[in-house]
């Protein structure tokens, strides 16, 4: 049976979709471009950062795309001036909750964070930096986790949960204090759980999970393998 097609304007273009699609993977399959970070096509979406919100004519408020589902007749709007400075405010108190020091970090040059900033003009912040030093695992073989670097989008936890199926990643505590841990707040090294596959290194948009023995610049991830998995595995991406 036909999926049902459903017909809705992104940025006055008349395009046709899907039903049960978000608005985010009907901008995506029409070449239309929303800004997303905790976003991973193959990947239960969930709003975390706030990236993608869109204007929908006839609600006030802004929506995030990669959860919201399209309507027929919906018209939507994806860059105005109102979005560019929520956009920007959001991106600021992400860069105001951890120390994000580019110069010093493996994922330099090849951060979405970064690239984030650069697109949207933020080279400085206007809220006061609200972090204190946190710690750093060592303690797997093979990779590292700073949580100097996290920004809290998930992208790990649900890779590791439904690609990997690993369960190892969770998130503790609430708003500053929220933190990434493995195997119920054990150190990764001795978490019984992880395969060692590195799917959630991958994923992560920034330095706060990468390999060891790279140095500054020359961590590059390929997350988009894990969406050509997730294809393979007959997941709508």
């Amino acid at each position: 049976m036909a999926q049902k097609k459903l017909s809705i304007r992104i940025d006055g273009q008349l395009i046709s979709a899907p039903e049960g699609q978000t608005i985010l993977q009907a901008a995506r399959e029409n070449g239309k471009y929303i800004p997303t970070l905790c976003d991973l096509p193959g990947i239960t979406p969930v709003g975390a950062c706030r990236m993608c919100i869109v204007e929908v004519a006839g609600t006030d408020r802004l929506l995030p795309a990669c959860t919201t589902p399209i309507q027929d007749g919906m018209s939507v709007t994806t860059n105005s001036p109102r979005l560019v400075k929520n956009r920007r405010i959001s991106l600021e108190l992400l860069l105001v909750e951890r120390n994000h020091t580019c110069a010093v970090c493996v994922s330099n040059g090849h951060c979405e964070l970064q690239s984030m900033a650069t697109a949207l003009g933020v080279n400085t912040v206007r809220f006061a930096y609200n972090f204190s030093k946190l710690s750093v695992d060592l303690s797997h073989p093979r990779y590292v986790l700073d949580h100097n670097r996290c920004i809290l989008c998930t992208r790990c936890v649900r890779v590791c949960a439904e690609l990997e199926g690993a369960h190892v990643w969770e998130m503790v505590s609430r708003g500053i204090n929220a933190r990434i841990v493995s195997d119920l707040n054990q150190k990764w090294g001795e978490a019984k759980a992880c395969t060692n596959c590195g799917k959630c290194v991958q994923a992560c948009p920034t330095g706060a999970l990468a390999e060891k023995g790279w140095a500054v610049e020359e961590m590059v991830k390929r997350n988009d393998n894990l969406t050509s998995l997730a294809q393979r595995r007959g997941v709508h991406v």
